[in-house]
């Protein structure tokens, strides 16, 4: 009989590890019956279910005004688990929503496994309790988050990262400008400022207006590009480019390309800081939310930094503004600084291809390994 497991996530960096870790799993595991939430890439990977494009979204008062939409979809979840047979059920990030379905689970008796942890390191870290409680079996992608989940009594294993082996580019600097028609004269700046609609909304603008303050110091041949993300309609993208007096080359994806055709980049903090990194593209994270939800996050995270590259490195290896920090002054005074301070952009390089040598290798394949032990 073919196994089933019900999978959730919902973010756009989990449905791009969820999707790989569904690739390695149907390998393992011919006839693989896929249940639960996801993404586009996770969709594509075989998963039968629920799109999480209406759930995503970051900060408390986001999450408040999308609350009867996140509700309808836990209940729609829930009752599947409840009225269908799975042999496992695989909870990857996005924790306050997949803790609650976790419960369930395990009441059910399904063998729970959480894939890339809750970050309990950086805020409400007496959740690793109740993650004790919850799951079976934890796979880390951080090195430092093994020894935490140990000390809690949880069955832990750090596999690395995935982006590790998911973030490729086997062009040259010269042969992806070739490849995407960017000028081969002047600097390049990629934007990326957001995998949501919401994200995009409140960083494209500052952005654009750093972009005509970058130009205006380099140069017209200056160029900049723009990797829309799938998750984020088009018509976001050309609202926020009209009339902005920018010329930005707007691409459908391409990212690693993108991220290796420019000198520097400007990165909205997520999972595209480490992607960026694992390119080597020296970059500045930027970030910015409500004001009442930036207040309560504030309260309640307790980190130095907020760039993965930089809670992975240790330091400050890219330049952080957050929230009024983020100006277009500022930010286009950090990029000329990697671009014309002399030493300064290659020394960054350096410390990205540290942070790289820490992500480990073959995240996925250990990943789906011990997933499948427990299916079996």
């Amino acid at each position: 009989m073919n196994k089933r497991i019900f999978i959730v996530s919902g973010e756009e960096s989990g449905d791009m590890h969820g999707a790989s870790l569904l690739r390695e799993l149907t390998r393992l595991l011919p006839g693989l019956e896929i249940g639960g939430m996801g993404g586009y890439r996770m969709r594509e990977a075989g998963l039968r279910g629920l799109d999480s494009k209406e759930v995503s979204v970051v900060g408390i008062v986001e999450v408040l005004e999308k609350s009867p939409k996140i509700m309808a979809t836990l209940g729609a979840l829930k009752r599947t688990l409840r009225s269908e047979s799975f042999d496992a059920a695989v909870f990857i990030d996005f924790p306050d929503f997949n803790l609650r379905l976790a419960k369930v689970a395990r009441g059910l008796g399904i063998p729970v496994i959480y894939y890339i942890s809750p970050q309990v390191w950086a805020w409400r870290k007496g959740r690793v309790k109740k993650i004790a409680r919850l799951v079976d079996k934890m796979l880390v992608v951080l090195p430092f988050e093994e020894q935490i989940y140990r000390d809690a009594g949880v069955d832990v294993e750090y596999v690395g990262h995935p982006l590790s082996d998911e973030v490729k580019c086997s062009l040259t600097a010269d042969e992806a400008r070739e490849e995407l028609g960017l000028s081969e004269d002047g600097a390049i700046v990629a934007l990326l400022p957001g995998s949501r609609s919401a994200e995009v909304g409140r960083h494209l603008p500052v952005m654009l207006e750093a972009a005509r303050i970058i130009r205006r110091r380099l140069g017209e041949e200056t160029g900049f590009v723009i990797p829309a993300a799938r998750s984020v309609p088009s018509e976001v993208f050309r609202e926020g480019l009209k009339d902005s007096g920018v010329n930005v080359t707007v691409l459908d994806g391409n990212m690693y390309e993108a991220l290796r055709a420019s000198d520097a980049a400007v990165v909205a903090s997520g999972t595209a800081t480490l992607e960026t990194a694992i390119i080597g593209t020296p970059m500045v994270i930027i970030y910015k939310m409500s004001g009442l939800s930036y207040g309560i996050g504030r309260a309640l995270v307790d980190v130095e930094f907020i760039g993965l590259p930089n809670i992975i490195a240790g330091k400050k290896v890219a330049v952080e503004l957050i929230q009024s920090e983020a100006t277009a002054g500022s930010i286009s005074g950090e990029i000329l600084g990697i671009l014309q301070e002399s030493g300064k952009r290659s020394e960054i390089i350096k410390e990205l291809g540290k942070i790289r040598a820490l992500l480990g290798h073959g995240a996925v394949k250990k990943a789906a390994r011990a997933t499948a032990a427990f299916i079996n």
